[in-house]
């Protein structure tokens, strides 16, 4: 009970010591990775993101862990990121494994309410995501998209019924 709020000096300069050390290493290690390491998540860079703090709070905090395990751990977990996207890109399959499609909440002013309860956005949502844009109805929308991240994409006008960009998108 009696070192809640200081141990040693000794523990002071080591918590400094590794805590920069491995903010260096991480840093490092994450732009040699790409920008695609650092890029806005899905499911599977969120779960990255998460081990790679809780891994750095423990090797800076956790004085049984050495620097050098820590490194491990960072170099392992941005690996299987690069891998897994690497992989992602040349394999459907894979891609199909992490990522989920985007889905239409909205065609022509017409919202897919069922679309929206299976995808848990609320109107108010999809109002908020209009408005954002400036468009004062929905009437006004030619397409709304719930992307793989989660932000929703708005498409006032569509020149045509050939929109490439809708191409992977999951309609009703």
């Amino acid at each position: 009970m009696n070192k809640i709020f200081f141990d040693s000096w000794e523990s002071i300069v080591r918590t400094v010591i590794i805590t920069v050390l491995a903010y260096i290493t991480l840093v490092i290690m994450l732009r040699i990775s790409g920008k695609r390491t650092l890029s806005k998540m899905n499911a599977f860079d969120f779960i990255i993101t998460i081990a790679l703090g809780s891994a750095f709070a423990t090797v800076t905090l956790n004085k049984n862990v050495a620097l050098v395990d820590g490194a491990l751990v960072f170099f392992l977990l941005i690996g299987l990121q690069y891998t897994i996207t690497w992989l992602s890109v040349r394999y459907k399959p894979v891609k199909k494994m992490i990522t989920s499609r985007p889905s239409l909440l909205l065609y022509k002013g017409e919202v897919f309410n069922d679309v929206l309860k299976e995808q848990r956005i609320t109107i108010e949502e999809v109002y908020v995501a209009a408005r954002k844009q400036g468009i004062g109805s929905l009437s006004d929308i030619d397409a709304m998209i719930l992307e793989t991240a989660g932000e929703i994409t708005v498409i006032s006008k569509l020149k045509d019924d050939d929109n490439q960009t809708l191409q992977n998108v999951a309609k009703k």
